[in-house]
């Protein structure tokens, strides 16, 4: 069989491509060995948010007295519904992947995809020929040696998301968003959980004052963080519990927990494809490839968490659709990556899009600073989550940096920011707009005016 363009891997950046040069008018393939949809919608991002809302219920029902509200009969969590649901989501998400592939009639080729040679993959035995290839098989999560993953004891965030029972301790080991989504689903839950990061704050990627916003946040939750801490080995004891031996500020320490989570970032799923019978250049485990995702390889392409770059679904996504267009010659505007929303699901949510106020005077920018804490929010009063803040930083000439927010659904706000800077927008743009009250997207108007010496609420 031979297509246009054949796409091995149909996560959130190969269904993307492959709808878009569907619409192009080409023919296409896509190649999945699992569920459609890849991790994104089946092991990651929806079945995730999926056990987070749950927790954020049972949150509310907790707590209900503080709403005026008489709940008969204790509330509790019932994991296996928690994580039926879940399943059922993602199942949901998945089979509307496969409608949009059977609405713009692109075959799905069931099997592992390998490059053969140029032009020609191998899917389980069956070679099928197209004039452009791309690669867009993501990642799994990485396994450390001194962490041994054993799917019971010791898990990653795979066996996280279909656990049927709670355990008592949980030690989660490391905070990006992962780590600290997972951390933060067990904590709300009941489970003792300890989180542990080798660098010197929690979310490390995130800026200095949300880190220290969510620590505080994790121990309101009783959940214990250490940061600065490394973890030197992990064991399972004959009685079936974990040991775990650190070294932090106290020294050499040996903690015990239930489970061990592994969160320590992904690694590329790049073995086992042909890169090397057909030379495709791969650097530090990522495959090179150009502005348009063309790897060194005439009609060879990669995109998703295979390239360098935030290993995020909307990243694959942008780059999926910038690599079709520009196969298909309609020159399209390379990705912007100083402008890439990032988002963590914790309660409170984390939303942070371009520089952080560290990275600004790394390179010696003067910048202004506007804050507006959510306790001076009606909005967020009213709805019981003061917790949080915005802050947006500015250039000597007002435009938009950075935003940093923690609060409820920041991570729905951020979308203004994100275009504000796409834009070129300036505090005075910005504190100019007119926003809804009460909303909580009224603090990024009121940062703005913070930044302008202007703040009318603080």
């Amino acid at each position: 069989m031979k297509y246009d363009m054949l796409i091995i891997g149909s996560g959130p950046g190969g269904y993307v491509a492959a709808i878009r040069a569907a619409q192009l008018g080409r023919k296409v393939a896509l190649v999945e060995r699992a569920e459609a949809g890849g991790v994104c919608l089946n092991w990651g991002c929806i079945p995730t948010k999926a056990l987070l809302k749950s927790a954020q219920v049972y949150g509310y029902c907790s707590h209900a007295e503080q709403y005026g509200l008489d709940l008969s009969g204790e509330v509790r969590p019932n994991l296996e519904k928690i994580v039926a649901r879940s399943r059922a989501v993602a199942e949901t998400m998945s089979r509307g992947v496969q409608f949009l592939l059977k609405k713009n009639n692109i075959d799905l080729i069931a099997g592992f995809g390998r490059l053969t040679a140029p032009g020609r993959v191998d899917v389980d035995g069956t070679e099928y020929e197209a004039d452009h290839i791309i690669l867009a098989t993501g990642a799994r999560p990485r396994e450390m040696p001194f962490i041994p993953v054993d799917g019971e004891h010791v898990i990653t965030s795979r066996q996280a998301l279909a656990m049927t029972r709670l355990p008592e301790t949980m030690i989660v080991v490391g905070s990006g968003a992962i780590g600290s989504e997972l951390a933060w689903f067990y904590a709300a839950l009941g489970v003792k959980v300890t989180v542990i990061e080798y660098l010197p704050r929690m979310m490390p990627l995130e800026d200095e004052e949300v880190s220290k916003t969510m620590e505080r946040a994790f121990r309101k939750l009783r959940a214990t963080v250490l940061v600065g801490t490394t973890v030197k080995q992990v064991r399972v004891a004959e009685a079936g519990h974990c040991e775990v031996e650190i070294e932090g500020k106290k020294g050499p320490e040996t903690l015990t927990a239930d489970v061990v989570l592994s969160a320590v970032g992904i690694q590329a799923n790049i073995e086992g494809i042909g890169l090397e019978e057909l030379g495709v250049a791969v650097e530090r485990g990522k495959v090179r490839v150009d502005e348009f995702y063309r790897t060194n390889v005439p009609g060879i392409y990669a995109i998703g968490d295979i390239v360098p770059g935030p290993a995020l679904a909307h990243v694959a996504s942008a780059e999926g659709i910038c690599c079709v267009e520009a196969i298909c010659g309609l020159s399209p505007e390379p990705v912007d990556y100083t402008t890439i929303p990032s988002c963590i699901f914790t309660q409170p949510e984390v939303a942070s899009v371009g520089m952080t106020e560290q990275q600004a005077a790394e390179q010696g920018l003067a910048v202004k600073i506007g804050r507006f804490p959510f306790t001076a929010s009606g909005k967020a009063t009213a709805a019981g989550d003061r917790d949080g803040f915005v802050k947006l930083i500015f250039d000597e000439q007002e435009r938009l940096l950075g935003a940093h927010m923690v609060g409820a659904s920041v991570t729905e706000m951020l979308a203004e920011p994100t275009l504000a800077r796409k834009l070129g927008a300036t505090a005075h743009r910005i504190a100019r707009t007119i926003h809804a009250h009460p909303t909580m997207n009224e603090g990024v108007m009121e940062a703005a005016e913070a930044a302008l010496g202007a703040a009318i609420h603080l």
